[in-house]
C-alpha cells in the first residue's frame, strides 16, 4: 500500500462477506477492452503526488509496451479511496480491466473472491520465473497454502524520519531506536506548538499497519493458526494501548491528529511542526511538499529494546502493491507479456526510481540507482525485520474492524478521557464481533 494513497476507504459488504479496507471498475468491458486481443485495460492505483503525474511516469513505459508488442494499454489511474471498491464490484460483476494494482494487504482477501488469475508455475514461467522475486514481497501475494494472485510490483517498508534542524535544537544527537527512547526524545521535542511525533488517528489504514508492527513485538498475533480472529488476546491488547498511549499517556502525538487522515501527518512534518515521521517509502510524498532529502534523517522503526530483527523485534509491515491479472480476461496472453514487461529489469528501475520504492525483483533491488542512505534502511527492514500482514481470506474486514477501533481509541485520547487496559480490550471485542464467524 502507498504512503501517499487516500485514508481508508468506508467498509463495503458484498456477496462474498468482504469488506472494503484501507489499503487499496471502470472499465465496462469484462476483461479485454472490446474483446480485442491488442487491447488492454490497466487500472494503476496512485503512488504519486497526484494522478496527472502517474500517467506522466506510465504513459511512455505504456508505449514503449505497445511499440514492442503491438498491444495497446487502455490506462485508468484510480485514487485509493475508490480502488477497493470498485475491485470488488468487478469481481462480482465480471466487468473489469484485464490487468489492475492491488494493495498488497489485499491479496488474500481478492484471492478468496476467486476473480483473480492464479500464479501457478506455469504462469510464473512465462515471466522468468518465481525465484526472481524477494522473499518478503512474495510473502504478501496471498494464502500461503495457494498460488499467489498476484505478482509484486512495487515493495515499500516503514521508516522512522527525523527533523535534523529540531533534533539539533533539542539536544538530540541521534534518532531513537527503542520505543523508550522514542516517548523520552518526544517530550523533548513536544514545547512551543511543535510535536514529538505525527499521526494519522483517523486513518484506519494507518492504524492497523502500526498496530500490527507493535502486536508483533509483543509476541502477539491477532488471528490464531486456524486463521480465527483473536483481537482480545493480553499482546494485542498492551501492543494497541502502547500505541495509543504515544498520544493520550506520552503526550508527544497532538490531540488534534485524532482527526487526521490522508497525508496530513507528512503535510506537518513537512512544515516543521512534528519533529518524527513514521511513514512508508516517504521521500516522493515529502519532495512534493518542498522538504529537501538533506532537512530530515531516516532510520530504522523502534523496537521495545535491541535492535531491529526477526521474531519480536519485527518494525514494519511489508508495504507495497501487486500487479494481478483478472481470469475472465479475454486476453491473457497479451495481459501475461504486460506482467512480464512491468517486472522486468528495466521497467522495475525506471518505475520504482520514479515512485522511490524499492523493487521486489532481485536483480533490480541490486542495481546502484537504489543504493541510497535511504534505500538502504526500507531493504534492510524489508529483508531482515518486516512481516506480511496477515494472509487470511478476512483480511480487508480485519484492516476496517480494528483500524477503525484504533480510530475511536484516539478520539478518546483526544478527548481526555482515559484510554485503559479495559477500554482498548472492549474496542478490539467490539472488532472482533463485526469479523465473520468461522
Amino acid at each position: 500500500m502507498r504512503s501517499i494513497r487516500a485514508a481508508a476507504v468506508g467498509a463495503v459488504t458484498m456477496s462474498l462477506a468482504l469488506a472494503a479496507s484501507a489499503c487499496g471498475g471502470g472499465s465496462s468491458t469484462g476483461g479485454g477492452s472490446d474483446d480485442s486481443p491488442k487491447t488492454l485495460t490497466y487500472w494503476a492505483s496512485n503512488q504519486g503526488a497526484s494522478i496527472a503525474v502517474d500517467k506522466k511516469v506510465l504513459q511512455p513505459e505504456l508505449d514503449k509496451f505497445e511499440k514492442q508488442t503491438g498491444v495497446k494499454v487502455k490506462l485508468e489511474v484510480v485514487p485509493w479511496s475508490d480502488l477497493l471498491n470498485r475491485i470488488l464490484t468487478a469481481t462480482t460483476s465480471g466487468q473489469g480491466p484485464d490487468v489492475l494494482n492491488i494493495g498488497n494487504t489485499w491479496s488474500a482477501s481478492l484471492q478468496a473472491t476467486g476473480a483473480l488469475l492464479p500464479w501457478n508455475a506455469e504462469n510464473f514461467a512465462k515471466i522468468g520465473g518465481k525465484d526472481r522475486f524477494v522473499d518478503s514481497a512474495l510473502g504478501s501475494t496471498g494464502a500461503s497454502d495457494k498460488d499467489p494472485a498476484a505478482v509484486p510490483l512495487y515493495s515499500m517498508a516503514y521508516a522512522l524520519y527525523y527533523n535534523k534542524k529540531m533534533f539539533a535544537e533539542a539536544g538530540i544527537s541521534k534518532p531513537p531506536t527503542t520505543w523508550d527512547e522514542l516517548v523520552a526524545d518526544g517530550r523533548k521535542l513536544s514545547k512551543d506548538g511543535k510535536w514529538g511525533l505525527g499521526a494519522e488517528g483517523s486513518n484506519p489504514s494507518e492504524n492497523i499497519h502500526h498496530a500490527f508492527v507493535f502486536a508483533r513485538q509483543h509476541g502477539a498475533e491477532f488471528f490464531t493458526a486456524d486463521g480465527k480472529a483473536d483481537f482480545t488476546n493480553d499482546g494485542v491488547v498492551t501492543a494497541v494501548k502502547q500505541y495509543v498511549d504515544l498520544m493520550a499517556k506520552d503526550k508527544i502525538i497532538a490531540p488534534g491528529n485524532a482527526e487526521y487522515a490522508q497525508n496530513q501527518s507528512v503535510s506537518d512534518f513537512a512544515k516543521g511542526k512534528n519533529a518524527m515521521l513514521l511513514w512508508q517509502s516517504a521521500a516522493a510524498n515529502l519532495k512534493s511538499q518542498g522538504l529537501s532529502e538533506d532537512d530530515y534523517g531516516i532510520a530504522p522503526v523502534p523496537v521495545q529494546s535491541g535492535t531491529p530483527g526477526t521474531g519480536d523485534q519485527i518494525n514494519s509491515m511489508v508495504a507495497g502493491i501487486n500487479l494481478a491479472v483478472f481470469k475472465n480476461t479475454h486476453n491473457t496472453d497479451g495481459a501475461t507479456k504486460f506482467v512480464k514487461f512491468m517486472t522486468s529489469d528495466a521497467e522495475q528501475k525506471i518505475l520504482n526510481t520514479a515512485y522511490t520504492s524499492i523493487p521486489p525483483v532481485k536483480t533490480a533491488q541490486e542495481d546502484p540507482a537504489f543504493n541510497s542512505p535511504a534505500n538502504a534502511v526500507l531493504k534492510d527492514t524489508l529483508a531482515k525485520s518486516a512481516a506480511a500482514l496477515p494472509q487470511v481470506a478476512d483480511e480487508s474486514q480485519f484492516e476496517t474492524a480494528v483500524g477503525t477501533a484504533i480510530k475511536e481509541l484516539f478520539a478518546t485520547a483526544a478527548a481526555g478521557r482515559p484510554v485503559s487496559a479495559d477500554t482498548v480490550k472492549s474496542a478490539l471485542q467490539k472488532a472482533q464481533q463485526q469479523m465473520p464467524a468461522k
